[in-house]
């Protein structure tokens, strides 16, 4: 004789299913923008705002931004540092090229009008916006070791996220989410930071460049993986572990227009525009 079913002694309680979020208000899409420092957003069209974001100093992240979108950064506190390397989103072994883009463009640092070239002659990445002059294609990563030398260590396991993370780790976790590893990570640029030659051939990194409210914004020619960390510089000689926090605000800004102040640059620049323009035929 088969037992009697019972009654589970539990039962789900009624949760009652929320409306969808209208247009307007996108379910985890906080307009974060709204408290950056206005001046940081001039010339910007906020009402096309994809989405924003804070990133902590010390932090990392990464998105595959489309073909046509832009992200302005900016410093929400003095001294901020943004490693940042691109991937093509089409073809992960096309890559930022760092020789290749200084190169061509007769550069040692980046501003507004310069191109993120690929290996394969085409732009990346635009700076369409800047409000420095000037930012660090050279100065390298800080891996743990000078981390370590410099700052001590603070583990995940003591200290939580107030740990200390290099800015090569960082972006080894990120490239890692979009099927890549060591054997990609790249020269990265360093946004916000300025690396100058001596007399004797020295790099020298200028503690005070970026200020709080200081701008840059990278718009996308190809469909690109960008990840970004925001440790401090490799080349940084502040004693304290202490980078500065960064907003992000991606937008929808359409691709390059014929008139644009990056095409107008230099021809190799045009070029180069010219080789991402015709993946998009």
């Amino acid at each position: 004789m088969s037992a009697t079913p019972q009654a589970s002694p539990w039962t789900e309680p009624h949760v009652p299913v929320p409306d969808n979020p209208p247009p307007s208000a996108p379910v985890d899409a906080p307009a974060l923008w709204q408290r950056f420092p206005a001046a940081a957003l001039a010339g910007m069209d906020t009402a096309r705002a994809m989405w924003s974001e804070t990133v902590p100093g010390g932090g990392h992240w990464s998105w595959r931004m489309p073909r046509g979108s832009a992200i302005r950064f900016v410093a929400l506190e003095d001294g901020p540092n943004v490693s940042v390397v691109l991937y093509s989103a089409l073809e992960k072994l096309e890559r930022y090229n760092m020789p290749d883009s200084l190169k061509a463009q007769h550069t040692a640092h980046y501003r507004a009008g310069h191109v993120l070239m690929s290996d394969m002659g085409r732009s990346l990445a635009s700076i369409t916006a800047d409000s420095l002059g000037w930012h660090d294609p050279l100065g390298a990563l800080l891996d743990n070791a000078r981390m370590a030398a410099k700052h001590g260590e603070r583990r995940y396991a003591d200290a939580r996220n107030a740990m200390y993370r290099s800015g090569q780790d960082g972006l080894l976790i990120e490239i890692g989410k979009h099927g890549l590893g060591k054997r990609d990570l790249i020269a990265p640029v360093n946004l916000f930071s300025k690396v100058a030659v001596d007399e004797e051939g020295r790099f020298r990194f200028a503690s005070d460049h970026a200020k709080a409210g200081d701008f840059v914004e990278l718009r996308f020619d190809m469909d690109v993986i960008l990840a970004i960390s925001t440790a401090p510089h490799a080349l940084d000689p502040k004693p304290v572990y202490a980078p500065a926090k960064v907003g992000l605000l991606a937008w929808r800004c359409g691709p390059a227009p014929a008139n644009d102040i990056c095409r107008a640059f230099r021809p190799e620049n045009a070029r180069a525009l010219h080789n991402s323009d015709q993946l998009y035929l």
